[in-house]
């Protein structure tokens, strides 16, 4: 078999068209191909989300879809046919916000159960101490407090009562709350001050003046040393191997790494090159927005200069990526408003707004470096002020030289507002949500934040309708599991989420007019997030000359009880036209 008669630069031999209404194959090239999966359902997600009943492949591309007695005949005597028996077909689901290396090895020294309750942290803490020699830290990373029962920091007290002899920090990001010998060790009493000019503050009683034992985004001040056993390179490789395996079983063939370092894309580099890599990786690149404007640039031309910024179809180093602002799941998103005075989030000044690490024209020039050279650059943005912050400084560099094509990106953008999206309009600026949160934080958002000021939480709807492209993602940090793991990565959840907003634990949606189709909830994880990498004309749908990355699943999306939906199980996965699930 001529294989090369298959080449993506061929000629198209027929068009789609529906003259008749006859639906005519897409076929490109010439020859036999090697599969053809048929008697199925299709969906394409091409520009008129045409369903269609085979698909031929050959090598690593789609070559033709179309009817089944238009694309059956295709076949040569090494072509192996699947019969499909009406089950559906996808493109290929794509992730725009994980962090799989650390993800992969969090639970490398132990288990660590599920907590959704004080009490689940205080007794997991317990735990801890029993089997950890005095003195040793107890670290508990990324329980958020809106997804607690309780819905709070656990006190000071608490903690100390916990695990008197041991220091322990409950850290969720760059937000934490320490017990007493935490603090101690640490060297924070009621007369510390944050001298390094970094971002964050201690919160401090009102009536005693000592500290509570939070702190906001400054962690960093925390003397913290570890307890547990930590991985070689060749574990950490291997667990992130099984991690990309598990993204593989939910549907995803693509993943966007929003943390790359020089270190993470070398363990991703060597899964290539042992044939191991069976998730295509988008990588951008991390720096520290509070380093000097030069060390930044450097970061910036370091990831200019990587072999793997020319593009390369399983691994593409072409983002830039800081932090913005605080987190809305620990109280220090920065918002246009004050948060108000919160037991929830231990915010007891009223004009409190959260935290803005840098500053406007700092901001305007980092994003202009990044441009410039080519990258596409994305801040963590997650309140409404850092949101439109973000928005105006790409406007302003707009204003220079345009930026649409290059399509500056904001992550996560939860907290919108009509002037940041019709600057999102105005100049392509691109987003990657986390739809799932509307179901993980909606409940504690709204009961501290009201409806009013949800209003354009997660707009999809708005979005579309001002056509500003935007994609979903999880930000997958800890754990490996489809429902165990923090954030969790289905994305059959988060497709659901935008169809229902519903909350967990209530009936009602959340600002239920922005709910979307379920046509716009599939591109959201398909041509939408290939749009985001600069990729819709290679994948994201299924047409002729696209890769071949596919999943075959149980039930038809388009027509199931929207509560199936969340449970949508995947029977296979292809990446290139090879199958990596099961």
């Amino acid at each position: 078999m001529n294989r090369s008669r298959f080449s993506v630069t061929g000629p198209l031999i027929t068009g789609l068209c529906f003259a008749w209404g006859i639906a005519c194959p897409i076929v490109l090239g010439e020859g036999q191909p090697d599969w053809i999966f048929h008697h199925g359902k299709i969906v394409t997600v091409d520009d008129q989300f045409r369903i269609m009943e085979a698909m031929a492949v050959s090598g690593d591309r789609v070559v033709a879809v179309g009817r089944n007695e238009e694309i059956l005949p295709l076949a040569g005597p090494n072509t192996q046919l699947v019969d499909l028996h009406g089950r559906m077909v996808l493109p290929g689901l794509i992730d725009s916000h994980v962090h799989p290396p650390t993800a992969a090895v969090y639970e490398f020294d132990h288990e660590v159960p599920p907590m959704e309750s004080i009490a689940d942290v205080l007794n997991y803490i317990r735990n801890r101490a029993a089997v950890l020699p005095k003195g040793e830290w107890i670290v508990v990373q990324q329980v958020f407090i809106t997804r607690l029962k309780e819905r709070r920091f656990p006190t000071r007290k608490e903690l100390d009562e916990a695990a008197p002899e041991h220091p322990v920090m409950f850290r969720t990001g760059p937000d934490a709350a320490l017990n007493s010998l935490a603090l101690k060790l640490s060297g924070i009493d009621r007369d510390f001050r944050i001298t390094d000019g970094q971002p964050g503050f201690i919160e401090k009683d009102p009536v005693t003046g000592e500290p509570t034992g939070i702190l906001r985004s400054c962690t960093r001040l925390v003397k913290v040393k570890s307890s547990g056993k930590s991985p070689d390179e060749e574990q950490s490789r291997e667990a992130l191997r099984k991690l990309l395996r598990a993204y593989n079983e939910v549907g995803l063939t693509s993943i966007v790494d929003r943390s790359g370092n020089e270190r993470t894309i070398a363990r991703y580099k060597a899964l290539l090159d042992r044939n191991q890599l069976t998730c295509r990786v988008f990588i951008t690149y991390y720096v520290n927005a509070q380093d000097p404007l030069e060390k930044i640039e450097a970061a910036i031309d370091q990831a200019v200069a990587h072999p793997l910024h020319q593009y390369n179809p399983w691994i593409w180093v072409r983002g830039l990526k800081f932090f913005l602002d605080g987190g809305m799941l620990t109280g220090t998103a920065y918002m246009r408003e004050p948060w108000g005075v919160s037991s929830i989030y231990g915010i007891t000044d009223p004009n409190y707004r959260g935290i803005l690490f840098v500053e406007p024209e700092k901001l305007y020039q980092i994003v202009k470096l990044a441009l410039a050279k080519g990258l596409q650059p994305t801040a963590h943005a997650v309140g409404d002020g850092a949101v439109l912050a973000l928005a105006e400084a790409y406007q302003r560099v707009n204003r220079e030289f345009p930026v649409r094509e290059l399509r500056p990106c904001i992550s996560h953008a939860n907290f919108m507002s009509p002037e940041a999206i019709a600057l999102m309009a105005q100049c392509g600026i691109v987003a990657d949500l986390q739809p799932a949160w509307i179901y993980h934080d909606g409940a504690t958002l709204l009961a501290h934040f009201g409806a009013e000021r949800l209003r354009y939480f997660q707009p999809y709807r708005t979005l579309a309708h001002q056509g500003v492209i935007v994609g979903g993602g999880s930000d997958h940090m800890q754990k490996i599991g489809r429902r165990r793991s923090i954030n969790i990565y289905d994305p059959w959840l988060g497709m659901w989420t935008v169809l229902t907003r519903r909350p967990r634990g209530s009936d009602d949606p959340l600002h239920p007019e922005e709910i979307i189709t379920r046509e716009e909830a599939i591109k959201l994880y398909t041509i939408n997030n290939a749009y985001l990498t600069f990729e819709e004309k290679v994948k994201g749908s299924l047409e002729p000359g696209k890769y071949a990355d596919f999943i075959i699943i149980d039930r038809d999306i388009l027509a199931c009880p929207v509560d199936d939906l969340a449970d949508t199980q995947v029977l296979e996965t292809w990446v290139g036209g090879r199958k990596v699930f099961p």
